[in-house]
């Protein structure tokens, strides 16, 4: 499990629109594309220098493709990353803050301590 590479790609998707828009009409594809083509990047370097060992475990998968933000944040990923990704995506389809309000609710579950965040 690498936390590392949860936190990448929320970030690397939520600060390109089209890849926001991609990640919202095919979760499933645009998870299998990111890992086969994005996740052994180095970023902010020359595209040639790459990492070779850096994949997803299948529940990390499944997480994403299922956007499961609860899922997401048990296995480590920061909870801000998910969240402002997850308002890009899905706030459109609610009125003011019921999104935010309604994935609050859904981490009622988690209580302290809460899941480790360091990566």
């Amino acid at each position: 499990m690498s936390k590392y590479l949860l936190n990448k790609f929320l970030y690397t998707v939520d600060r390109d629109p089209d890849l926001v828009e991609r990640y919202r009409q095919d979760a499933a594809g645009t998870v299998s594309w990111w890992e086969q083509e994005m996740a052994n990047q180095l970023l902010n370097c020359a595209v040639a220098e790459k990492s070779t060992w850096l994949e997803f475990t299948d529940e990390e998968r499944r997480a994403l493709r299922e956007h499961d933000h609860v899922a997401l944040f048990g296995l480590g990923a920061h909870p801000f990353l998910t969240l402002t990704l997850f308002i890009a995506m899905f706030e459109r389809d609610h009125g003011p803050l019921e999104y935010q309000k309604a994935y609050g609710r859904a981490l009622h579950q988690h209580s302290l301590p809460y899941p480790d965040i360091a990566t």
